[in-house]
């Protein structure tokens, strides 16, 4: 089969588990690059530019921390899957903190990789779309995917981007934790919720007293209307 979908690197030490995961995306229509340390997978990534990285947090040598860190310090937003162990919790949330999209806690089913992988790609390409929203000191242009604060650019990952985007596309309203897994990232069923804690959490970071979230106690978060 000719890889259509694009190009994943999968960067992992255990061989076994790399080629089943290599099976089930190349059934997919994915070419897929398999590397077992963080340094080689860091240099595939700056010289080739995969769609995707499914990164596992315990390499030998640069571990997914290091390589997730350096990616992202580089302006370098390549969605990332992060693959963890059980028992892992602090290095997953460390993970999302620096910009991954995605985990998947060992054991897991390669099909639910792969729905992941697609996952973090449709949130990459975002919904179509083309107005300028403005709400407070902020501005973001779906079209360009960009958010301003105050005439400055403000970086943010796609998923950043992708929940900011939908908070604001309903003005008001009370979305809890269970709809924002449903509605941004795209998952029918989903027991961790803390994600969308971490990921709310990097949008205030980033966007300071801009930020437009608010916390409903209890229940989720929500945004104000648009500026008239």
């Amino acid at each position: 089969m000719t890889a259509s979908r694009g190009l994943v690197l999968i960067v992992e030490d255990e061989r076994y588990i790399a080629d089943v995961q290599r099976l089930y995306l190349t059934r997919e229509g994915f070419g897929v690059q398999i590397e077992t340390d963080g340094e080689a997978g860091l240099a595939f990534v700056r010289r080739m530019h995969p769609v995707a990285v499914v990164l596992d947090i315990g390499l030998p040598g640069m571990d997914g921390i290091a390589f997730c860190r350096a990616l992202r310090d580089a302006d370098d937003w390549t969605p990332i899957v992060l693959v963890t162990a059980r028992g892992e919790e602090a290095d997953r949330i460390l993970g999302l903190e620096l910009g991954a999209d995605d985990y998947l806690t060992k054991p897991f089913s390669p099909r639910e990789l792969v729905a992941r992988v697609k996952a973090v790609l449709r949130r990459a390409s975002g919904p179509p779309g083309g107005a300028v929203t403005r709400v407070g000191r902020l501005s973001i242009d779906t079209a360009a995917r960009t958010v301003h604060s105050d005439g400055e650019p403000v970086e943010l990952t796609a998923t950043e981007f992708n929940l900011l985007a939908h908070l604001l596309r309903n003005p008001g309203r009370v979305l809890t934790r269970e709809q924002l897994l449903a509605q941004v990232w795209g998952y029918a069923s989903y027991r961790d919720t803390r994600m969308v804690d971490v990921f709310v959490s990097q949008l205030r970071a980033k966007l300071g007293d801009a930020s437009p979230i608010r916390t409903v106690r209890g229940v989720g978060y929500s945004t104000a209307g648009p500026c008239p």
